[in-house]
């Protein structure tokens, strides 16, 4: 186990790191920096970052180890990222610079009208602060065990001190300072996949190209699955990750604040083709991370964990080198604030923007006010991640980050049916389509099995949610000439 006073000393040197960043990025920042970086963050710095910021501390110690659960599987999901990332470039940034939006949920106003927009924003508002809670409270859970439990410091004053962490480093600059902290947090996060491989391979006295003929010869490595009951099928990975990655990355203000700040939409598409190769490429040495995590451990008879999210951190704290352990703590905690850092941001650009409609105070009240919501906000997350904690029981915790994840299909269908229809709805009743949908994808879910002879839904319980909210918003529409806030598409 790493000393607790060289990984105290490590945390604490990140922090200073990403302190000098905010202080550089916040030099003469205004709430227009704080939301949109002025729109002059460099195309290659954002597509880069953004990686990281895609790669939660979820997604860091949960790929490797499900490689030993449904082998390189995960791959099939990726390729439907990719995908879904150049369809997100090629549809809806086009329409968000055209419209020069602040709040991408702004669109929905100008489309349906108010009740639709606030449903939109509302429903993205409880969904992130979920999920980013629930993130934080897993990787929360891996510092307490190897830093704050040698301190005796109790969790709640761990949760407290590193959202504090946050809010600091980007209460002032914002988006503008994300951009830039995420470079540094991807760095950190690619390098600990390195550091961990070469360490496995000095240790199993392994060349390079002895490396990929061991994880190619792997049952591990296997990538397509056909059997179409399976969670594993190619279709319902592919198809999932394309639409999860329409609605969750390119209608969700958190991952598309970051490409509006952009000087322009062919940069920002740009930096769109280059992010998702990149990504591409990162998961896939995650996957082959977790191939070696498996054969490391089998050939040096260490008993895998009960839990596969356990593999790599046991692995690298235990058993690998100095290096190797602190590049991995490094990695864990880049990837859980990358994504945590900007998730903030966006729900106080979200908030501020789509309900206090904080354009119409003059500057010196919406610093006041952009100040005030970046307090509650941090203040929620301290407070969602602590019932998390209360609630002791990874499968009730489970099951609400599930059902936050039911909340980003009225969102598809809102933007799909305003982009590809030229019917204006019923704004009135937008609200409750929106919230009848997902209970209803619940019900179907948890009887599929009876419904349709075996069938299990998997992530492509979002595409059914979004087609529900097509039907219901469909069914409230009509065909008289549109108003002028009828905004179609592209």
């Amino acid at each position: 186990m790493m000393n607790p006073y060289l990984v105290l000393s490590l945390i604490l040197g990140y922090f200073i790191l990403l302190m000098i960043i905010s202080g550089i990025t916040s030099r003469h920042a205004d709430t227009q920096t704080f939301f949109t970086a002025n729109r002059k963050s460099p195309w290659l710095l954002v597509a880069f970052g953004m990686v990281g910021a895609s790669l939660s501390g979820v997604t860091f110690i949960s790929v490797p180890g499900e490689v030993g659960n449904s082998a390189f599987s995960y791959l099939q999901f990726v390729f439907g990222n990719v995908i879904g990332y150049w369809l997100v470039a090629a549809i809806l940034l086009p329409l968000y610079y055209k419209l020069n939006l602040v709040s991408i949920y702004s669109y929905l106003d100008k489309r349906f009208g108010s009740f639709s927009y606030k449903t939109g924003s509302f429903f993205f508002l409880i969904s992130k602060l979920i999920g980013a809670a629930f993130r934080l409270y897993l990787v929360a859970g891996v510092l307490q065990l190897v830093l704050f439990d040698a301190f005796n410091i109790p969790f709640t004053i761990t949760v407290i001190v590193t959202i504090a962490l946050i809010w600091v480093y980007t209460f002032k600059g914002g988006i503008k300072t994300i951009v830039w902290t995420d470079t540094l947090q991807t760095i950190f996060l690619i390098s600990a996949v390195i550091f961990t491989i070469f360490s496995i391979s000095q240790s199993l006295e392994l060349s390079f190209s002895s490396i990929v003929e061991r994880i190619a010869s792997q049952p591990e490595s296997k990538i397509f699955f056909w059997e179409w009951r399976s969670g594993n099928n190619f279709f319902k990975q592919f198809f999932a990750g394309m639409f999860i990655t329409i609605v969750m990355f390119g209608m969700d203000q958190d991952m598309m604040q970051k490409n509006l700040t952009c000087k322009n939409k062919k940069e920002a598409q740009q930096n769109m083709i280059v992010f998702s190769l990149s990504f591409l490429v990162t998961v896939f040495l995650f996957l082959c991370l977790g191939v070696l995590l498996y054969i490391f451990s089998r050939e040096q008879g260490i008993p895998a964990p009960e839990n596969s999210d356990d593999l790599y951190p046991f692995i690298a704290m235990n058993y690998l080198s100095l290096p190797a352990g602190i590049a991995f703590l490094l990695g864990i905690t880049a990837s859980a604030y990358s994504s945590a850092d900007s998730a903030l941001t966006a729900l106080t650009t979200a908030f501020s923007v789509d309900f206090i409609r904080i354009e119409k105070y003059r500057e010196k009240k919406r610093v006041r006010i952009k100040k005030q919501v970046h307090l509650t906000f941090s203040g929620l997350l301290i407070l969602v991640i602590l019932l998390f904690r209360a609630i002791n029981n990874e499968s009730v915790v489970v099951a609400v980050f599930t059902a936050a994840g039911y909340t980003y299909g009225p969102i598809l269908g809102l933007f799909i049916f305003g982009i590809f229809s030229k019917r204006q709805v019923c704004d009135k009743w937008v609200p409750m389509v929106a919230f009848l949908s997902p209970v209803i994808c619940y019900v179907i879910s948890k009887n599929s099995e009876v419904l349709f002879h075996g069938y299990k839904f998997g992530f492509e319980i979002l595409i059914l949610n979004g087609l529900i909210t097509l039907l219901g918003l469909w069914l409230l529409s009509n065909r008289n000439k549109q108003d002028q806030n009828d905004q179609p598409g592209v």
